[in-house]
C-alpha cells in the first residue's frame, strides 16, 4: 500500500499542475490531489487482490522452431512458474490451476521454479495437486531461486515422487512421429551460492549425450540465464522469475536486472526465450497491470 500511495502521489503531481493551471488554489488543490491518490490506490489494491487470487487466464503463444521435426509440429507445452505456495493456504487454488492445465490436454507440462516459499513439509498440501497434472509426453521441473531459500533438494525429490522429471542439470528426450525434442533443465543461477553440493547451473551436464541434431527446449528459471542457452545452441528457453513486475511500476526495476520482463524474444541467431509473468504471486497478494498466466506454447516446425 505504501508503494501504491507513493507511485500515485508521483503521478498525481500531473493532476496538481492541471488544477493549478485551471485556477484551483490551495488548500482545495492539495485536498483534491490527496483524495485522488487515496481513492485510486484503494481501487488498485482491491483490483490487484482479485487479480492475484484468481486462477490465471491461459495465454496462447505460437513459437516457430526451425529445427523441429515434422512429427512434433504442433506439439504443445504448458508452462507453470512462480506458484510460490506460501503462508496463505492456496490448496484449492492449486487444484483449480491443475484443472485448467489438464483441460488443455498438453503434450508437455513444465514448471520453471519458485514452486514454494518454505519446506516440502510446510507446503505439501498446496503442492499436492501437481501430482494430478496430465501430460502426454513429459512433465518437467527445475528449481528457482526461492527453492534455495528453503529446501531445494527436498523439492527436487518431492517432484520426482509426484511423477515429474526433476531436471537437475539433465535432460530427457520426447518423441512423436519419428521426431525428437530434447527437454533439458538447469538449476537456478543462484544455486552455486547456496552451498548445496552439486547445485549450480551446468548447461554442459544438462545437454551431455544429447543428439546435437535435435532441437532443445531448455527450462531455466531466470531470463538472464539466456546467455548460457545461446552459448549452447538452445532453440527455446522458457523462464519465469520476473512476475511481469507484479505490481506496477516495478517492471521498470525488473528490467534493470533481467533482459526481458515478459513475452517472446529472440537472442542470437538460433535461440528464443519465452518469459512468463508467473502463475502465482510473491509477497502481498497483489497483481497490478501484470496479470498472472498459464502459458500454452504451441511449437511449429518451419
Amino acid at each position: 500500500m505504501v508503494w501504491l500511495l507513493f507511485a500515485r502521489a508521483i503521478l498525481d503531481n500531473v493532476l496538481r499542475v492541471g488544477l493549478a493551471i485551471g485556477g484551483v488554489a490551495d488548500p482545495a488543490r492539495s485536498r483534491l490531489v490527496t483524495a485522488a491518490v487515496a481513492v485510486v490506490s484503494l481501487a488498485l489494491a482491491m483490483w490487484g487482490y482479485v487479480e492475484a487470487m484468481r486462477v490465471p487466464r491461459v495465454r496462447r503463444v505460437d513459437v516457430t522452431i526451425p529445427r523441429l521435426g515434422a512429427g512434433l509440429n504442433g506439439v504443445t507445452v504448458v508452462l507453470l512458474t512462480d506458484t510460490h505456495y506460501g503462508p496463505i493456504d492456496r490448496a484449492r487454488w492449486s487444484a483449480r490451476v491443475v484443472d485448467a492445465v489438464n483441460a488443455l490436454d498438453a503434450d508437455i507440462v513444465c514448471h520453471t521454479g519458485d514452486i514454494a516459499d518454505g519446506t516440502v513439509e510446510q507446503r505439501r498440501a498446496q503442492a499436492a495437486p501437481l501430482g494430478e497434472v496430465r501430460a502426454k509426453l513429459a512433465r518437467a521441473y527445475v528449481t528457482g531461486n526461492h527453492e534455495y531459500f528453503g529446501q531445494a533438494q527436498g523439492w527436487l525429490d518431492h517432484m520426482r515422487e509426484l511423477g515429474w522429471e526433476a531436471l537437475h542439470n539433465r535432460h530427457v528426450v520426447v518423441e512423436r512421429g519419428g521426431a525428437g525434442l530434447v527437454v533439458a533443465g538447469v538449476d537456478d543461477r543462484t544455486a552455486a551460492a547456496s552451498g548445496l553440493r552439486g547445485h549450480h547451473a551446468d548447461y554442459a551436464a544438462a545437454l551431455d549425450g544429447a543428439d546435437p541434431l535435435l532441437p532443445v527446449l531448455l527450462l531455466a528459471h531466470q531470463p538472464k540465464q539466456i546467455d548460457g542457452a545461446v552459448a549452447h545452441g538452445v532453440d527455446l528457453q522458457i523462464s519465469g522469475h520476473t512476475h511481469g513486475g507484479q505490481i506496477w511500476p516495478f517492471h521498470y526495476l525488473v528490467r534493470l536486472d533481467q533482459p526481458v520482463v515478459q513475452g517472446l524474444s529472440r537472442h542470437g541467431e538460433r535461440t528464443q526465450l519465452y518469459t512468463s509473468r508467473g502463475t502465482g504471486f510473491w509477497g502481498p497478494p497483489l497483481r497490478i497491470f501484470a496479470p498472472s498466466e498459464i502459458t500454452l506454447l504451441t511449437l511449429r516446425a518451419a
